[in-house]
Parts: structure tokens; C-alpha cells; sequence
């Protein structure tokens, strides 16, 4: 078991088990950590998931795809480290990530 820590916009933090290959997304909805809606169900049809990534976390992920890219064009605050908590899986490697959530979601 991995270990995510949510901060909500307020600065209040949520630290969960996440099973291994489950999205972040995922593990936020299971956990009831305010700030992720989730709407598309991980579809990457929407960007209700969205989250900043903390460095040095982000450069352990894989490239964001295509269709995240389009989707991150609708956030209202993009920056470098968005990504969508539904594309990104849990791997030994990101055992502690921490995520930021905006104050508003798509």
C-alpha cells in the first residue's frame, strides 16, 4: 500500500492509503477527499479531478496524453505541474505524492 497527501485549497491535507495501479482520482473519491468531482468516472472526459502535482513528483509521471492536454485547456488556473488525478496511477515510485486542489473545479 502507497500513501497520497491531498491539500485542499484551504491548506487542510488528506493523507490516504492507495492501493497500487488505482488513480488518484480514485483514491480521493474512495476516501471522500473534498475538491475531486470525478464527473466523467476517470474517463478523461472533463477535468473535475484536476490537481497540481509537487516536484520532485512530477517528473516521476509519464507525459500528459493528448486528450488530458485538451482537457487541462478548460481549468480555470492551468500551470506546469496540472494533471488530472484520473490519469495518473499509483506506483511504488510515487508512494508519498502530494497533490494541490484548486478552489474551484471545471
Amino acid at each position: 500500500m502507497t500513501t497520497v497527501v491531498f491539500v485542499d485549497h484551504t491548506g487542510a491535507t488528506y493523507q490516504v492509503e492507495a492501493p497500487l495501479n488505482k488513480s488518484l482520482m480514485k483514491v480521493a473519491l474512495d476516501n471522500a477527499v473534498p475538491g475531486i468531482l470525478g464527473d466523467c468516472g476517470g474517463s478523461c472526459s472533463c477535468a473535475t479531478c484536476h490537481g497540481y502535482v509537487d516536484q520532485p513528483w512530477i517528473t516521476q509521471l509519464p507525459q500528459r496524453s493528448e486528450t488530458e492536454v485538451a482537457m487541462l485547456e478548460g481549468v480555470p488556473d492551468l500551470r506546469d505541474n496540472s494533471r488530472l488525478c484520473c490519469q495518473i496511477r499509483m506506483t511504488p515510485e510515487l508512494d508519498g505524492i502530494v497533490v494541490h486542489l484548486p478552489e474551484e473545479q471545471v
